[in-house]
């Protein structure tokens, strides 16, 4: 009796200190979220400093390969690395697994994930390009890098293929579900449009023909359709302002909305007329709704916070209640997390790190 005593406290022991780190865990996690946000929990932080971003799921949902300029990392400029989201963890560096060379952007893995395909610069430059000016008559701008190629690497960092050789910028590729097609952004006909490959880098297909920016695409959980942001400039003023800045290297994001179409191009459609700059959609896990990042209800350009839709634009919905800065979502292949980008929590510095939600639908 006494050792069945003395087991039944241990037990009981062990439970209300399980319960309490359990506590512990959750209200540690919980001061990551804000109080309207509850289609998330147990919010995780996988990143400490610096800008972090674009950061897309391995086919198998354990690992992450994203984009960063931390300087602590060793880098002066944006470069790929890969974690396993199990192992983030604070004063950790993941790993490298572009050149160091150039400036690199939008990473995804290929199916597999044993490969990654990216943006670099390195063949043009092996140092990082200048950055522009953050405006240009007041109106704030993003850099259009010609010298971008998308690659085809592994994960010790060693390029494999060059999957793009036209003049110009060719970038922001991402990768259906399906395995079997790429699509990306290229200026090869002297606007920033859409396109579609293989793997290999064959078979290029062209997709949008209007003009603006068309970026940032990806395709449906199921590849039948694919998402984007588009800029349209109507207006003579408006096709003037574009041209000119597209002349110099550089592109205004201030005004943009969503697009969605079959996987070829076609039915293609405006579904967000919500103003100011709405962008970086992603599909949810069902494939009826968006997730995106938008300013729409700002006067000033800030904050950004992430929305839902459904495809028809209809039932527009808040998911982050930040007061400065939440994009870049994507689920996982089992839908059941969400990583994004953002400012929150950064001790007023103008670090973006890498956050990992639980998601409630």
């Amino acid at each position: 009796m006494k050792n069945l005593f003395l087991l039944i406290t241990a037990i009981a022991t062990f439970s209300c200190q399980t319960n309490n780190q359990n506590s512990e865990t959750a209200s540690r996690v919980d001061t990551l979220r804000y109080e309207n946000e509850v289609h998330l929990r147990n919010i995780r932080q996988l990143t400490w400093g610096g800008n972090n971003a674009e950061a897309y799921w391995s086919f198998d949902g354990q690992s992450l390969v994203f984009q960063s300029d931390y300087s602590e990392w060793g880098v002066e400029c944006d470069q790929i690395f890969t974690m396993k989201v199990s192992d983030a963890e604070r004063g950790k560096q993941p790993a490298m697994v572009s050149t160091s060379q150039g400036r690199t952007t939008c990473s995804y893995f290929l199916p597999g994930d044993s490969l990654i395909v990216y943006g670099s610069t390195h063949l043009a430059n092996v140092s990082c390009p200048e950055n522009p000016p953050r405006s240009v008559d007041g109106k704030y701008v993003w850099p259009i890098y010609e010298g971008y190629d998308i690659f085809v690497a592994n994960l010790n960092g060693e390029i494999r293929r060059q999957l793009t050789t036209e003049e110009g910028y060719d970038a922001e590729a991402t990768v259906s579900p399906k395995g079997d097609r790429i699509i990306f952004t290229s200026m090869r006909t002297g606007d920033l449009e859409l396109y579609t490959m293989n793997l290999d880098g064959s078979d290029v297909v062209q997709l949008t023909d209007e003009l603006g920016y068309d970026g940032g695409a990806f395709f449906s959980p199921d590849g039948s359709k694919i998402i984007w942001r588009a800029s349209r400039p109507k207006t003579h003023e408006e096709v003037k302002v574009y041209q000119d800045l597209l002349a110099q290297g550089l592109a205004q994001p201030t005004q943009m909305e969503l697009y969605i179409a079959n996987s070829d191009g076609s039915d293609a459609k405006q579904i967000t007329q919500l103003g100011n700059a709405n962008w970086a959609p992603f599909f949810t896990p069902s494939g009826n709704k968006v997730i995106f990042s938008s300013n729409h209800a700002s006067q000033r350009g800030f904050p950004f916070n992430l929305f839902t839709v459904n495809l028809d634009g209809s039932g527009l919905e808040q998911i982050t209640f930040d007061e400065t800065f939440d994009s870049f979502p994507m689920f996982s292949p089992d839908g059941k997390y969400l990583v994004w980008s953002s400012n929150r929590f950064n001790g007023g510095t103008r670090d973006t790190n890498l956050f990992v939600a639980e998601w409630i639908d």
